[in-house]
Protein backbone atom coordinates (compact mmCIF):
# COMPACT_ATOMS: atom_id res chain seq x y z
CA UNK A 1 0.00 0.00 0.00
CA UNK A 2 1.25 3.31 -0.88
CA UNK A 3 2.36 5.90 1.67
CA UNK A 4 1.47 9.43 1.74
CA UNK A 5 3.95 11.97 0.08
CA UNK A 6 6.94 13.43 2.62
CA UNK A 7 9.19 15.96 2.60
CA UNK A 8 12.62 15.67 4.60
CA UNK A 9 15.64 17.43 5.42
CA UNK A 10 18.79 15.52 5.85
CA UNK A 11 22.30 15.61 6.06
CA UNK A 12 23.92 13.36 3.19
CA UNK A 13 26.18 11.13 4.80
CA UNK A 14 28.63 10.90 1.95
CA UNK A 15 28.65 14.94 1.32
CA UNK A 16 28.08 16.21 4.52
CA UNK A 17 25.35 18.62 3.00
CA UNK A 18 22.12 19.54 3.87
CA UNK A 19 19.41 18.12 1.10
CA UNK A 20 15.93 17.54 1.07
CA UNK A 21 14.64 14.37 -0.34
CA UNK A 22 10.77 14.85 -1.51
CA UNK A 23 8.54 11.61 -2.05
CA UNK A 24 5.42 10.91 -3.95
CA UNK A 25 2.72 8.49 -2.39
CA UNK A 26 3.64 6.28 -5.88
CA UNK A 27 7.28 6.13 -5.67
CA UNK A 28 8.79 8.84 -7.36
CA UNK A 29 11.20 11.06 -5.57
CA UNK A 30 13.47 14.11 -5.64
CA UNK A 31 16.63 15.44 -4.08
CA UNK A 32 17.43 19.18 -3.54
CA UNK A 33 20.71 20.57 -2.46
CA UNK A 34 20.88 23.53 -0.13
CA UNK A 35 23.78 24.15 -1.83
CA UNK A 36 23.56 25.69 -5.23
CA UNK A 37 19.60 25.76 -4.93
CA UNK A 38 20.13 22.21 -7.04
CA UNK A 39 18.18 19.11 -8.11
CA UNK A 40 20.42 16.13 -8.13
CA UNK A 41 18.11 13.12 -8.26
CA UNK A 42 15.22 12.57 -9.78
CA UNK A 43 13.62 9.14 -9.78
CA UNK A 44 10.71 8.03 -11.15
CA UNK A 45 8.02 5.52 -9.74
CA UNK A 46 9.74 2.63 -10.51
CA UNK A 47 13.16 3.81 -9.28
CA UNK A 48 14.57 5.05 -12.52
CA UNK A 49 16.98 7.62 -12.20
CA UNK A 50 15.86 10.17 -15.01
CA UNK A 51 18.91 12.76 -14.14
CA UNK A 52 22.47 12.20 -15.34
CA UNK A 53 25.28 13.05 -12.37
CA UNK A 54 28.79 12.03 -12.94
CA UNK A 55 30.64 9.53 -10.85
CA UNK A 56 33.06 12.64 -10.75
CA UNK A 57 30.38 15.17 -9.60
CA UNK A 58 32.62 16.83 -6.87
CA UNK A 59 30.10 17.70 -3.93
CA UNK A 60 32.87 20.16 -2.09
CA UNK A 61 32.10 24.11 -2.45
CA UNK A 62 32.42 26.14 -4.30
CA UNK A 63 32.97 23.57 -6.86
CA UNK A 64 29.28 23.34 -8.86
CA UNK A 65 27.89 19.72 -8.66
CA UNK A 66 28.11 18.43 -12.34
CA UNK A 67 24.73 17.02 -13.26
CA UNK A 68 21.23 17.29 -12.07
CA UNK A 69 19.56 20.68 -12.42
CA UNK A 70 22.24 23.68 -12.34
CA UNK A 71 20.44 27.18 -11.50
CA UNK A 72 22.26 29.16 -13.99
CA UNK A 73 21.98 32.92 -12.68
CA UNK A 74 22.50 35.90 -13.05
CA UNK A 75 23.98 34.80 -16.23
CA UNK A 76 24.53 31.23 -18.43
CA UNK A 77 27.74 30.61 -19.33
CA UNK A 78 30.08 33.55 -21.10
CA UNK A 79 26.92 35.43 -21.46
CA UNK A 80 28.02 38.54 -19.15
CA UNK A 81 31.20 39.50 -17.45
CA UNK A 82 30.69 36.84 -14.72
CA UNK A 83 32.01 33.76 -13.74
CA UNK A 84 30.62 30.90 -15.82
CA UNK A 85 27.18 30.75 -15.35
CA UNK A 86 27.08 32.90 -12.94
CA UNK A 87 27.03 32.22 -8.77
CA UNK A 88 23.74 30.94 -7.67
CA UNK A 89 24.94 27.37 -8.36
CA UNK A 90 28.06 28.24 -6.09
CA UNK A 91 25.97 29.56 -3.41
CA UNK A 92 23.94 28.08 0.00
CA UNK A 93 20.37 28.96 -0.32
CA UNK A 94 18.13 28.87 2.82
CA UNK A 95 14.61 27.56 3.18
CA UNK A 96 11.56 30.44 2.31
CA UNK A 97 10.36 30.51 5.80
CA UNK A 98 7.12 32.93 4.01
CA UNK A 99 6.94 32.06 0.39
CA UNK A 100 4.48 33.85 -1.38
CA UNK A 101 1.61 32.51 -2.47
CA UNK A 102 1.80 30.49 -5.94
CA UNK A 103 -0.72 29.59 -8.80
CA UNK A 104 -2.86 27.03 -7.64
CA UNK A 105 -0.76 23.57 -8.08
CA UNK A 106 -1.59 19.76 -7.49
CA UNK A 107 1.14 19.17 -5.64
CA UNK A 108 1.76 19.39 -2.01
CA UNK A 109 4.98 18.14 -2.33
CA UNK A 110 7.50 20.66 -2.56
CA UNK A 111 10.72 22.57 -0.96
CA UNK A 112 10.56 26.47 -1.20
CA UNK A 113 14.34 27.95 -0.91
CA UNK A 114 15.53 31.76 -0.77
CA UNK A 115 18.79 33.59 -1.90
CA UNK A 116 19.71 37.13 -1.41
CA UNK A 117 22.82 38.75 -2.13
CA UNK A 118 26.00 38.60 -0.33
CA UNK A 119 28.65 41.07 0.29
CA UNK A 120 30.89 39.25 -1.64
CA UNK A 121 28.22 39.30 -4.36
CA UNK A 122 27.51 43.03 -4.05
CA UNK A 123 31.48 43.22 -5.16
CA UNK A 124 31.04 41.88 -8.42
CA UNK A 125 27.16 42.25 -9.32
CA UNK A 126 26.26 45.17 -6.75
CA UNK A 127 22.65 44.83 -7.48
CA UNK A 128 20.31 43.59 -4.22
CA UNK A 129 17.67 40.63 -4.75
CA UNK A 130 15.36 38.15 -3.73
CA UNK A 131 15.91 34.74 -5.24
CA UNK A 132 13.18 32.34 -4.49
CA UNK A 133 13.03 29.08 -5.70
CA UNK A 134 10.22 26.30 -5.12
CA UNK A 135 10.86 22.38 -6.28
CA UNK A 136 7.73 20.31 -6.58
CA UNK A 137 6.77 16.58 -7.32
CA UNK A 138 3.30 16.13 -8.54
CA UNK A 139 1.45 12.74 -7.63
CA UNK A 140 2.48 11.24 -10.68
CA UNK A 141 5.76 12.16 -10.76
CA UNK A 142 6.43 15.12 -13.02
CA UNK A 143 9.34 17.85 -11.64
CA UNK A 144 8.18 21.57 -11.44
CA UNK A 145 10.92 24.50 -10.97
CA UNK A 146 9.65 27.87 -10.25
CA UNK A 147 11.99 30.64 -10.05
CA UNK A 148 11.09 34.00 -8.70
CA UNK A 149 13.17 36.63 -8.76
CA UNK A 150 12.75 40.39 -7.73
CA UNK A 151 14.79 43.87 -7.40
CA UNK A 152 14.59 44.99 -4.02
CA UNK A 153 17.01 47.60 -4.20
CA UNK A 154 16.65 51.15 -2.96
CA UNK A 155 18.53 52.68 -5.44
CA UNK A 156 16.01 53.42 -7.99
CA UNK A 157 18.36 51.69 -10.89
CA UNK A 158 17.12 48.35 -12.83
CA UNK A 159 19.41 45.75 -13.25
CA UNK A 160 19.47 42.86 -15.92
CA UNK A 161 20.05 38.52 -16.21
CA UNK A 162 20.07 35.93 -17.68
CA UNK A 163 19.08 32.69 -16.38
CA UNK A 164 18.52 28.65 -17.91
CA UNK A 165 17.58 25.43 -15.64
CA UNK A 166 20.59 23.66 -16.71
CA UNK A 167 19.05 20.24 -16.89
CA UNK A 168 21.17 17.48 -17.38
CA UNK A 169 19.04 14.53 -18.55
CA UNK A 170 19.74 10.59 -18.21
CA UNK A 171 19.93 9.31 -21.37
CA UNK A 172 20.80 5.58 -22.75
CA UNK A 173 23.63 6.37 -25.40
CA UNK A 174 23.18 9.83 -26.92
CA UNK A 175 23.34 8.85 -31.00
CA UNK A 176 20.04 7.22 -30.02
CA UNK A 177 18.24 10.81 -28.74
CA UNK A 178 16.49 13.40 -30.97
CA UNK A 179 14.84 16.11 -29.70
CA UNK A 180 11.81 17.80 -30.89
CA UNK A 181 10.33 20.90 -31.30
CA UNK A 182 13.42 23.12 -32.44
CA UNK A 183 13.56 22.13 -35.75
CA UNK A 184 13.46 25.65 -38.10
CA UNK A 185 14.41 27.64 -35.37
CA UNK A 186 17.53 29.83 -35.19
CA UNK A 187 20.02 29.56 -32.49
CA UNK A 188 23.50 30.87 -31.07
CA UNK A 189 26.16 28.41 -31.64
CA UNK A 190 28.43 28.77 -28.97
CA UNK A 191 31.29 26.60 -30.35
CA UNK A 192 31.16 29.04 -33.28
CA UNK A 193 31.45 32.52 -31.10
CA UNK A 194 27.64 32.53 -31.01
CA UNK A 195 26.78 32.60 -34.31
CA UNK A 196 23.20 32.64 -35.17
CA UNK A 197 22.41 29.52 -37.29
CA UNK A 198 19.21 28.24 -38.18
CA UNK A 199 18.26 24.27 -37.52
CA UNK A 200 18.09 22.81 -40.74
CA UNK A 201 16.90 18.96 -39.73
CA UNK A 202 13.49 17.78 -38.80
CA UNK A 203 14.58 16.67 -35.02
CA UNK A 204 17.87 17.40 -33.29
CA UNK A 205 20.83 14.58 -33.25
CA UNK A 206 23.96 14.12 -31.93
CA UNK A 207 27.20 12.93 -33.94
CA UNK A 208 29.61 15.78 -32.59
CA UNK A 209 29.83 18.51 -29.50
CA UNK A 210 26.57 20.57 -29.33
CA UNK A 211 26.58 23.69 -27.34
CA UNK A 212 23.28 25.96 -28.54
CA UNK A 213 20.65 28.23 -27.89
CA UNK A 214 17.71 28.03 -29.20
CA UNK A 215 15.78 31.29 -29.59
CA UNK A 216 11.70 32.07 -29.39
CA UNK A 217 11.20 27.99 -28.89
CA UNK A 218 7.95 26.85 -28.20
CA UNK A 219 6.50 25.97 -24.73
CA UNK A 220 7.12 22.36 -25.00
CA UNK A 221 9.74 20.04 -26.16
CA UNK A 222 10.57 16.37 -26.69
CA UNK A 223 13.37 14.88 -25.79
CA UNK A 224 12.96 10.84 -27.41
CA UNK A 225 15.32 8.11 -25.90
CA UNK A 226 14.72 5.51 -28.41
CA UNK A 227 17.04 2.48 -26.90
CA UNK A 228 15.21 3.23 -23.26
CA UNK A 229 12.02 3.76 -25.04
CA UNK A 230 11.56 6.72 -22.89
CA UNK A 231 10.17 10.05 -23.65
CA UNK A 232 10.93 13.30 -21.90
CA UNK A 233 8.79 16.55 -22.38
CA UNK A 234 9.82 19.32 -21.00
CA UNK A 235 7.16 22.07 -20.37
CA UNK A 236 8.20 26.28 -20.35
CA UNK A 237 7.10 29.67 -18.92
CA UNK A 238 8.26 33.08 -19.03
CA UNK A 239 11.69 31.70 -20.47
CA UNK A 240 11.74 32.00 -24.28
CA UNK A 241 14.94 30.28 -25.28
CA UNK A 242 16.75 26.08 -24.73
CA UNK A 243 19.82 25.18 -24.53
CA UNK A 244 21.04 22.33 -25.77
CA UNK A 245 24.21 20.68 -24.79
CA UNK A 246 26.56 17.70 -24.78
CA UNK A 247 30.31 17.99 -24.61
CA UNK A 248 31.36 14.86 -26.68
CA UNK A 249 34.58 12.92 -26.56
CA UNK A 250 37.37 15.79 -26.05
CA UNK A 251 35.91 17.83 -23.71
CA UNK A 252 34.91 15.23 -21.51
CA UNK A 253 38.08 14.48 -21.30
CA UNK A 254 39.36 17.76 -20.45
CA UNK A 255 37.04 18.39 -17.30
CA UNK A 256 38.08 16.81 -14.01
CA UNK A 257 34.73 16.38 -13.24
CA UNK A 258 33.61 14.46 -15.95
CA UNK A 259 34.05 10.65 -17.15
CA UNK A 260 35.67 10.34 -20.32
CA UNK A 261 33.04 8.18 -22.04
CA UNK A 262 29.97 10.00 -19.81
CA UNK A 263 28.67 12.61 -22.39
CA UNK A 264 27.36 9.22 -24.62
CA UNK A 265 24.64 9.07 -21.19
CA UNK A 266 24.06 12.50 -20.68
CA UNK A 267 22.18 15.69 -22.77
CA UNK A 268 21.98 18.83 -21.31
CA UNK A 269 18.23 20.88 -22.40
CA UNK A 270 16.95 23.80 -20.41
CA UNK A 271 14.56 26.59 -20.58
CA UNK A 272 16.28 29.48 -20.62
CA UNK A 273 16.12 33.76 -21.08
CA UNK A 274 19.58 34.60 -23.32
CA UNK A 275 19.07 36.29 -25.87
CA UNK A 276 16.87 39.21 -24.39
CA UNK A 277 17.62 39.51 -21.03
CA UNK A 278 15.23 40.32 -18.45
CA UNK A 279 15.02 43.95 -16.92
CA UNK A 280 13.80 44.28 -13.74
CA UNK A 281 12.63 47.62 -12.08
CA UNK A 282 13.27 48.12 -8.06
CA UNK A 283 10.40 46.41 -6.90
CA UNK A 284 9.57 43.86 -10.36
CA UNK A 285 9.27 40.17 -10.25
CA UNK A 286 10.10 37.52 -12.99
CA UNK A 287 9.08 34.59 -13.10
CA UNK A 288 10.36 31.50 -14.67
CA UNK A 289 9.07 27.85 -14.87
CA UNK A 290 10.04 24.58 -16.12
CA UNK A 291 8.09 21.22 -15.77
CA UNK A 292 9.42 18.15 -16.65
CA UNK A 293 7.60 14.23 -16.59
CA UNK A 294 8.76 11.20 -18.15
CA UNK A 295 6.49 8.69 -19.98
CA UNK A 296 7.34 5.22 -21.55
CA UNK A 297 7.39 5.96 -25.52
CA UNK A 298 7.65 4.27 -28.95
CA UNK A 299 8.76 6.27 -31.93
CA UNK A 300 7.67 5.19 -35.60
CA UNK A 301 7.47 6.81 -38.46
CA UNK A 302 6.92 10.24 -36.79
CA UNK A 303 4.07 8.75 -34.43
CA UNK A 304 3.94 9.92 -30.48
CA UNK A 305 2.95 6.71 -27.92
CA UNK A 306 -0.63 7.86 -27.19
CA UNK A 307 0.23 8.01 -23.34
CA UNK A 308 2.66 10.54 -24.59
CA UNK A 309 0.51 12.72 -26.12
CA UNK A 310 -2.01 12.55 -23.44
CA UNK A 311 0.42 13.86 -20.89
CA UNK A 312 1.84 16.34 -23.52
CA UNK A 313 -1.55 18.40 -23.17
CA UNK A 314 -2.20 18.02 -19.31
CA UNK A 315 1.18 18.40 -17.61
Amino acid sequence: MAGAASVERVTDRTTGLEKFVLREARGSSVEVYLYGGQVTFWKSNSGQQLLFVSNKANFKPPKAIRGGIQICFPQLGNHGVLEQHGFARNRFWSVDESPPPFPVSSSNCHVDLILKQSQEDLKIWPHSYEFRLRVALSPRGDLILTSRIRNTGSDGKPFQFTFAYHTYFSVSDISEVRVEGLETLDYFDNLQSKTRCTEQGDAVVFESEVDKVYLSAPQKIVIIDHEKKRTFVLRKDGLPDVVVWNPWDKKSKAMPDFGDEEYKNMLCVGAAAIEKPITLKPGEEWQGRQEICAVPSSYSSGQLDPELIRRMHTI
